[in-house]
């Protein structure tokens, strides 16, 4: 009885399979992805891990910061910077305080003041010069000093609108010119500042994480490994017979255990250089055989459906 039971089991099986899915045109194949490291261009000590193994993130959400005491402080030096650059801007922009307007004022008026005693003592001298109570050179002193004292009101009087008006074009354009270095030091800052904060730069799984907090972080060492769904490819091989009739953008359908249905996928690469039937591949028939990789993408639904390293049969569809 024994005996009949081994012999039946077998062709029990057989014909079960020959009942199920045929595979027989099927290519075998894995699927792989392209792991995104995300770094720091600046080393620090890693402060906060904001996000865990296996774990979904969406673009823009926090993955870690690193300390940022000095790139703190550089930022705040460089803000004052532009906040006295643009002080200077300011005063050179604007006339002297009232109060130095009115003492060059005072001054003028003085200076007139002076002029017009000078001019009356001139016109007496020349009365008594003429009448020979004094001698000429006393006359040329009082003329020397009119012009003295009129050369000194036009001065202050200059002086006046001098004081009046905005420093000059060059120095407000030198000033101009040190304020946007200086906005651009800030900008810098704020750039290595925001820097030791990294964002997710797209949506997918968190498939490592290479520190813990409190470790030294290595500039551009990688702190965390992200998985998008668009960076998930099956890889598969085909025989150089059939390679000819594949081109890039053709269909295929991809099988996986457990997807309940096949996943619709494009060639996106075809390598142009041939190699040995890969170890993952255990076809007796094609062992020793030349194979060329070729590699396809489904959509980014799909391809949260597949996990790399997991073993799949592809279709061409024709």
């Amino acid at each position: 009885m024994k005996m009949l039971c081994y012999v039946w089991l077998p062709l029990l099986a057989a014909l079960f399979a020959g009942c199920g899915d045929k595979t027989d045109n099927a290519l075998q194949g894995y699927a792989e992805g392209e792991y995104v490291r995300v770094a720091a261009p600046f080393g620090g000590s890693l402060q906060t891990l904001q996000v865990q193994r296996g774990s979904q993130v969406k673009a823009g959400d926090p993955l870690f910061i690193l300390e940022q005491v000095n790139e703190t402080a550089a930022r705040r030096e460089a803000e004052e910077r532009v906040r006295n650059a643009e002080a200077q801007i300011a005063d050179l922009k604007k006339s002297r305080r009232p109060s130095e307007i009115d003492a060059v004022r005072a001054q003028l008026t003085q200076a007139r003041a002076s002029l017009k005693l000078a001019n009356v003592t001139l016109a007496r001298q020349e009365q008594l010069a003429a009448s020979n109570f004094i001698s000429k050179s006393a006359v040329d002193e009082s003329r020397a000093a009119v012009e003295r004292d009129r050369a000194r009101v036009g001065e202050l009087e200059a002086q006046v609108t001098t004081v009046q008006l905005a420093a000059r074009q060059d120095e407000i354009r030198a000033a101009e010119a040190n304020a946007a270095a200086a906005r651009a030091a800030l900008a810098q800052a704020d750039w290595k500042l925001a820097q030791k904060s990294v964002r997710s730069p797209f949506a997918g799984l968190v498939n490592d994480t290479i520190y813990v907090a409190g470790e030294w972080v290595p500039a551009g060492a990688p702190v965390v490994s992200l998985l998008p769904p668009q960076n998930i490819k099956v890889r598969f091989f085909v025989a150089e017979p059939a390679l000819g009739a594949l081109k890039i953008g053709d269909a295929i359908e991809v099988r996986c255990d457990g997807c309940a249905a096949p996943l619709a996928a494009q060639i996106s690469f075809i390598s142009p250089q041939a190699e040995y039937t890969p170890p993952v591949i255990y076809s007796r028939e094609t062992r020793a055989k030349l194979v060329y990789l070729i590699e396809a993408r489904t959509t980014p639904l799909d391809a949260v459906k597949l996990h790399p390293g997991q073993p799949v049969d592809v279709r061409l569809v024709r």
